[in-house]
């Protein structure tokens, strides 16, 4: 919801209007009414922080504070004047700075008001403070619910066979989504398989302890807690862990048949999500077998989570170098800050990828509605649109398998997902796959043209689904085929020219 800063009343006219006071009435008056007189001044103008600067000794933040109330709500703030800046600012308006987000400029930060004033009177003062260039709500995303069908025949094949290293069900390889996208015909013409690409997944995190996956992870931090790491683990203890909930369906008694609004073999609505970071990263396994998994843990088990610690963690991946960021979440409104993040992610070559959603509708969500990011909806075994996924071109870029998706999870054990959650990653670890192609000239790899080597996909009927169905291979064709040409082109000329014809 975007909040309307009523116009303040001009300083000069307020100080005039002071003069034309005779202070000395009001030593008579009692205390109440001195506050019902503010009140109402401040209510009508909106310019607390303009009057706070002029009388330093005057803190109208605690006196209208007595009549208005509320819970705490958390903002991100933009302030040209970093840190100390805000601090001055909250200590006028009585909010607390809880935490930097790690921005390049050192200007943005996350502030928690009191709760005694109303967020619209606070937000219009906070806006017209000195040096804040923005100020919007801390709104929460979540992980996107979806429902789920009847158990794959390839989730009952538990063989073992190696793969890249680790023993893995046959049925996580060969299984139908898998075999659609053509993975294993890709890895093995053009010997790719992600090495040394850092895909960030920004979400529950990642169980640590995983034998297929912990070989793997690199740099991980849990923004939740602010702990390092990244892992899911900590959600739960030894008292829920385990526990069957009854509307999942087990699998020879050790895996689970998982979605996103019942998402794992624990019980309770608090521990909903949980697992969901350990399912995603198993898929960009799949896909990108030797890629580094950088978990990024933003949400909490429940699969909700605050924009600001997402806006961390993309801060926090460009910092570490990430090529790729899966954003397996949304959030229903879109945001100055997070397309700024994206926009700042993009600019140093990263590639980002997010899902479209599951309202199975016309809908955008965020950040997969931000024009800077891949958009990925969910396609059937019969690469045929999913009934619960989101549709549009634009946004949606491409589409990909996301039903009955069987992947790692925690514990040792593998789950079946549903949902356009499970499709982003076939395409982060199909853009890992790309970056390992040709590592010296990796940097020529960004959003733009990852996007158009994905868009030589499978095409389907229905449109709205973008370019259509996720192919690996026809799409690391067409990155490697513009390397030939790039570099060709880069070998026999130079300077502007040669830029252009690189484009």
């Amino acid at each position: 919801m975007r909040l309307e800063s009523p116009s303040p009343v001009p300083l000069g006219k307020m100080l005039l209007s002071m003069k034309a006071i005779d202070l000395d009435c009001y030593r008579n008056w009692t205390k109440a009414r001195v506050l019902s007189v503010l009140l109402c001044w401040c209510l009508a103008t909106a310019s607390l922080p303009a009057l706070a600067r002029s009388m330093p000794g005057v803190h109208l933040y605690s006196q209208l504070a007595r009549f208005t109330g509320g819970a705490p709500v958390r903002f991100i703030v933009r302030d040209t004047q970093g840190l100390a800046g805000l601090n001055v600012t909250c200590s006028l308006l009585g909010c607390q700075v809880l935490q930097a987000i790690g921005d390049p400029d050192g200007q943005l930060f996350v502030i928690q008001t009191s709760g005694l004033v109303s967020s619209p009177i606070f937000l219009a003062q906070l806006l017209a403070a000195t040096g804040i260039t923005n100020a919007e709500a801390d709104q929460r995303g979540a992980t996107p619910p979806a429902a789920s069908d009847t158990m794959p025949w390839y989730a009952y094949d538990q063989i073992l066979t190696n793969y890249y290293g680790a023993d893995v069900w046959q049925g996580y390889v060969f299984q139908t989504p898998n075999q659609i996208v053509r993975t294993s015909d890709t890895q093995a013409s053009f010997t790719v398989s992600g090495m040394g690409v850092k895909v960030a997944l920004i979400d529950t995190g990642i169980d640590p302890n995983n034998a297929i996956l912990a070989p793997h992870l690199v740099d991980g931090y849990d923004f939740t807690r602010n702990t390092a790491g990244g892992s899911e683990i900590g959600d739960i203890n030894q008292s829920t862990a385990g526990v069957i909930d009854g509307s999942v369906q087990p699998v020879n008694g050790s895996t689970a048949a998982v979605n996103q609004s019942t998402a794992g073999v624990i019980d309770g609505l608090q521990y909903s999500a949980f697992g969901h970071g350990t399912m995603t990263a198993g898929i960009i396994h799949l896909v990108a077998p030797n890629s580094w998994l950088m978990p990024l843990k933003s949400f909490s088990a429940d699969g909700t989570g605050y924009e600001s610690d997402v806006l961390r963690a993309i801060y926090y991946a460009v910092s570490r170098n990430a090529k790729v960021i899966n954003m397996s979440f949304e959030f229903t409104s879109s945001s100055v800050e997070l397309a700024k993040a994206i926009t700042y992610a993009t600019s140093h070559s990263v590639i980002c990828v997010a899902s479209a959603g599951n309202d199975g509708s016309l809908t955008i969500v965020y950040p997969s509605g931000l024009p800077n990011v891949i958009d990925v909806a969910s396609t059937s075994n019969s690469n045929t649109p999913s009934w619960f996924s989101n549709y549009g071109t634009p946004p949606v870029w491409i589409s990909a398998p996301g039903e009955a998706v069987l992947t790692t999870y925690p514990y040792g054990t593998y789950a079946v997902g549903w949902g356009t959650s499970f499709s982003a990653p076939f395409v982060s670890g199909t853009v890992a796959l790309m970056a390992s192609l040709d590592s010296t000239n990796a940097g020529l790899l960004n959003q733009t043209t990852a996007a158009q080597a994905l868009s030589h996909a499978q095409p389907i009927q229905q449109t709205g689904y973008g370019f259509g169905v996720l192919d690996t291979y026809q799409a690391v064709q067409a990155w490697q085929d513009f390397l030939t040409v790039s570099v060709n082109v880069s070998a026999s000329c130079s300077g502007i020219s040669c830029q252009a014809n690189i484009q």
